[in-house]
């Protein structure tokens, strides 16, 4: 919850300087960059889910000027047109385009991906949501796979509405009404502990096949 805590002072700063209009469009700006621009890949935690529990904390605190249900409809949005572009792209640059512009640790974690979603299907994109870089990838995959249009236009609206929607209520609900606070608060950092954990448990798996790597590769210039 620090992480969301620190993101819900500097949006704060920003209502402050800049006004509500701009802190919504910044908001929505970069819920749609995490997966329409593959800003998630580099920066996951600043376009997912403590961005948008911060909002909602921000927005309760400035209920006179901001509105829930402006932010979370515009964040839900952003968010299902974010990967509506990412699902197009994939389909019409393909895969060569993909591997072409990962490096070997984005190579790895797309094949982890893509298993993801051949097990799961039409909940992949529900479930990716709500992990940080397979919300990004899982709609290029989604393309490249040529699932069905329909199945994915409305996996992708569910998950925009579970996570978009529902991640900045529930932050405006942690810090508006005391009677809900604790159980929103536990929801708001069940998702972003989760989040946190399969980030790091990716980054652990990186470390650990790099030094694998680098050892086969000694140990074969040795011999």
């Amino acid at each position: 919850m620090i992480l969301a805590s620190t993101l819900g002072t500097q949006m704060s700063d920003l209502l402050a300087s800049a006004g509500p209009i701009l802190f919504y469009l910044v908001v929505w700006g970069l819920v749609f960059a995490g997966t329409g621009l593959f800003v998630g890949v580099f920066i996951p935690f600043i376009t997912g889910d403590s961005l948008l529990f911060a909002a909602g904390l921000v927005t309760a605190a400035a209920s006179d000027t901001l509105n829930v249900w402006v932010l979370a409809i515009g964040v839900g949005i952003a968010a299902f047109v974010g990967d509506q572009v990412g699902f197009i792209m994939g389909r019409h640059l393909g895969r060569p385009y993909l591997d072409k512009k990962a490096g070997p640790r984005m190579s790895r974690l797309i094949v982890r991906v893509d298993r993801f979603y051949l097990k799961y299907g039409w909940w992949s994109v529900v479930v990716a949501r709500f992990m940080p870089w397979a919300r990004v990838l899982i709609p290029w995959i989604a393309g490249i796979g040529k699932m069905n249009y329909t199945k994915f236009l409305t996996s992708n609206l569910v998950g925009a509405i579970a996570w978009g929607v529902g991640l900045s209520v529930v932050g405006f609900f942690a810090a508006s009404i005391p009677s809900v606070r604790v159980a929103a608060y536990i929801i708001g950092g069940s998702f972003i502990t989760l989040s946190i954990i399969f980030g790091l448990r990716t980054w652990l798996q990186d470390r650990r096949e790099r030094r694998e790597q680098l050892a086969q590769r000694e140990l074969s210039a040795s011999t």
